[in-house]
């Protein structure tokens, strides 16, 4: 089974990639499966680009057409923040989804690729207040699937790199409260990308996560173009196995389905 789990196309404001285009893209790489995963953030945009009755729609259609050649998932990224849970719940109660990763790409409607929200604050401290958030909204809101690039401000961070050792207190407790609620996290390959320095989540984080006992993991691209679609996926699979883990999942009306790595 070979499945990119993180996907954007023109349902999604910072892409204009058909989403035709992607699966095109996937069946001449050999891809089995492909979750579309448009992003949804609350807060900060309000003219929401993923339209879900046009998406569903759209991704009905395209079932049809390339059925016995490639599976689809109808997923959706969450940039929730603590403010906006009740509207991502409703569209979490609404909408038949079969994937949701639950992303933090803002704190106080401040987002961190533009940084506002690192303005005015140390490494410290936009460190750690990224980590709170994350596991308040953890705490609080459990409709979704995997937590998605956990250490994502690393790529957002002007001050270069920043100890894994420093937030892995807060990384700890955000890691217990999705393994309690039966949720798992993903292996973002855009860290290859984006050119840092490891994996994201790092090395360490998915050793503690495997050591926790964590074993529900996706792996995806977050490509927004089909340059990346399935970038590294089979080079992060051997990284996988060396940690200790034997199988990653798929997805399919929330549930999670296991593949040996």
């Amino acid at each position: 089974m070979l499945a990119d789990y993180h996907t954007h196309t023109y349902y999604s404001d910072d892409s204009e990639c058909p989403m035709e285009d992607m699966i095109k893209k996937a069946i001449a790489i050999g891809l089995d499966e492909i979750a579309f995963t448009e992003h949804v953030d609350y807060g900060v945009k309000t003219d929401l680009n993923c339209n879900y009755e046009k998406y569903f729609k759209e991704i009905e259609h395209l079932k049809q057409r390339y059925d016995g050649t490639i599976a689809i998932k109808a997923g959706i990224e969450f940039g929730v923040q603590v403010q906006t849970i009740p509207l991502f719940q409703e569209d979490f109660e609404t909408y038949p989804f079969d994937f949701i990763i639950l992303s933090n790409h803002q704190v106080n409607n401040k987002e961190f690729w533009n940084y506002a929200f690192q303005e005015g604050k140390s490494q410290e401290e936009f460190q750690m207040a990224y980590y709170e958030a994350i596991y308040e909204v953890v705490q609080r809101y459990k409709g979704y699937s995997v937590l998605g690039h956990l250490d994502m401000i690393k790529r957002y961070d002007p001050y270069g790199d920043y100890p894994d050792e420093k937030i892995m207190e807060l990384v700890d407790c955000i890691l217990k409260q999705v393994i309690q609620d039966g949720k798992g996290i993903e292996l973002n390959t855009s860290s290859f990308k984006y050119g840092l320095k490891d994996l994201m989540p790092s090395r360490n984080i998915l050793r503690r996560y495997y050591e926790l006992g964590g074993r529900i993991l996706t792996i995806g691209s977050d490509t927004h173009e089909t340059q990346h679609l399935g970038d590294h996926i089979l080079e992060v699979r051997s990284i996988l196995k060396g940690i200790g883990f034997q199988t990653f999942c798929t997805f399919e009306k929330m549930k999670p389905i296991y593949w040996n790595l």
